[in-house]
């Protein structure tokens, strides 16, 4: 729905990203051998290329320049301040290793100084400009709808949102709409589309029920002769949840997708999965190398048994695991049916710890270097469990879409340890769900800063 002028911008901000970066790279130069700071001449004559280099990387991997990153205004200030805190990081780091005598911590301090400064400006007459083009200029795209149904009005309600969009209104906004194969229906709407038209009117979006679709030609052939473009959705809103999906197949037959799922994405789930294996390699090279010796001594000092406990979970696609543990009870027949509960006397001493810190939960990350969890997701559970609340909760298996993980969405959020509580698996559900259909990279790296912090400062339910 965008116009060529505001089409435009989107490709104007790279280049002028581009040239500012290099302009602010070199008065950083001079400013701060101005101020008394000496710089080497080879920090101006050959890093320069890497320093851009590093910021056409973060711009791709933040989707700075992208359809969907440049669409809304927070959202090109959000990836401009990830890319900027990035690029400090990466090109400090580079500068680090490669530095000679003569590195100047001060010229870092002045460039990315004057670049946040550079880049808010930039941002901020680009945001004027696109301020003026559509309120003052009316720079925008006239649009209308036809269909007086559910569907009809939610799209209505859209276009009024959108600030590119000046909405027309409705155009036949009557229930004859629907019965197009007669002479007085078509009149009233074609005499509508008329004055749309001269009214500056150049789509047209018409909501009408899929079984109607074969009576809308006449409709067609007269805003061809009005030179209307006309856009159908169907109307499917009384019998399908929103929001749904509509892609093709082979270009040819079109396909409904109930629920979005971004890990169905294969680059999404390559980068994940790259993450799952870099972040447990470190788990267990740093942490458990030194930690599971300690423990393991420790747990055989408390009660006999194995060090590590294992038990079958159900993973995804319902496909049951051996999910591993550090032993924090006593030997016991009941591990597979009951969940812990508070003062279980089934849990050691050194298990209360354990379990309070999650530390005997740390042997997952061989689950997940394995690929049978990752870092982040729905919580796996016992099978008896999961064949206990799919009979009661309709939606509980949906979160077996995935794989299960070490933490999730509904743990920090304080729906972990046991469910004794009404409704208490039902709000673990709607979290899971929740993050099956918005799985971002993001929302991973906040899920695992949350459970960092909850370790330290210890949580209620962890027993």
């Amino acid at each position: 729905m965008q116009t060529r002028y505001l089409y435009l911008l989107r490709y104007i901000l790279p280049v002028t990203d581009v040239l500012m970066l290099n302009f602010i790279y070199f008065l950083a130069y001079y400013v701060t051998n101005y101020i008394g700071k000496f710089v080497s001449y080879e920090l101006l004559q050959h890093y320069v290329v890497v320093c851009n280099l590093i910021w056409l990387f973060n711009a791709l991997l933040f989707g700075l320049y992208t359809e969907y990153g440049s669409r809304r205004v927070e959202r090109i200030y959000r990836s401009t301040l990830r890319c900027i805190f990035i690029h400090f990081i990466l090109f400090s780091l580079y500068l680090l290793f490669l530095r000679d005598n003569e590195f100047s911590r001060t010229f870092l301090l002045v460039f990315y100084a004057l670049l946040s400064i550079a880049f808010i400006l930039n941002r901020f007459v680009g945001t004027a400009i696109q301020f003026l083009l559509v309120n003052k200029f009316h720079v925008t795209k006239k649009i209308a709808v036809m269909g007086n149904n559910a569907t009809g009005m939610r799209i209505a309600d859209y276009l009024k949102k959108q600030k590119n969009v000046n909405f027309y209104g409705f155009i036949a906004d009557h229930p004859c709409v629907y019965s197009l194969g007669n002479s007085a229906a078509i009149d009233v709407a074609v005499a509508e589309m008329e004055l749309a038209v001269l009214n500056g009117v150049e789509d047209m979006y018409v909501s009408v029920a899929p079984h109607k679709m074969s009576s809308i030609h006449e409709l067609v052939k007269e805003a061809d002769k009005h030179l209307l473009r006309l856009k159908f959705i169907p109307d499917i809103a009384g019998t399908l949840a929103a929001p749904y999906t509509i892609n093709y197949m082979g270009g040819e037959f079109p396909i409904i997708t109930l629920r979005n799922e971004p890990l169905q994405i294969m680059g999404n789930r390559f980068k994940k999965r790259a993450f799952d294996i870099v972040f447990s390699l470190l788990v267990i090279i740093f942490l458990l190398s030194w930690l599971f010796p300690i423990l393991a001594i420790i747990i055989k000092l408390q009660s006999k048994g194995p060090v590590l406990f294992k038990q079958q979970r159900s993973g995804r696609n319902d496909e049951p695991f051996w999910c591993y543990k550090f032993r924090s009870m006593r030997l016991n027949n009941s591990s597979d049916n009951r969940q812990a509960t508070k003062d279980d006397d089934r849990i050691t001493t050194i298990g209360r710890v354990l379990r309070k810190y999650s530390i005997d939960e740390v042997p997952q990350f061989f689950n997940v270097l394995f690929g049978s969890m990752s870092v982040v997701g729905p919580r796996p559970h016992m099978l008896s469990h999961t064949e206990e609340y799919k009979a009661i909760i309709s939606q509980f298996m949906v979160r077996h879409f995935m794989k299960p993980g070490i933490t999730g969405w509904a743990q920090v959020n304080g729906f972990r340890g046991e469910t004794k509580e009404d409704g208490a698996m039902e709000k673990r559900v709607e979290y899971d769900i929740y993050y099956l259909e918005n799985w971002t990279g993001m929302l991973d790296v906040k899920i695992i800063f949350m459970t960092i912090i909850n370790l330290f400062r210890g949580e209620d339910n962890a027993y």
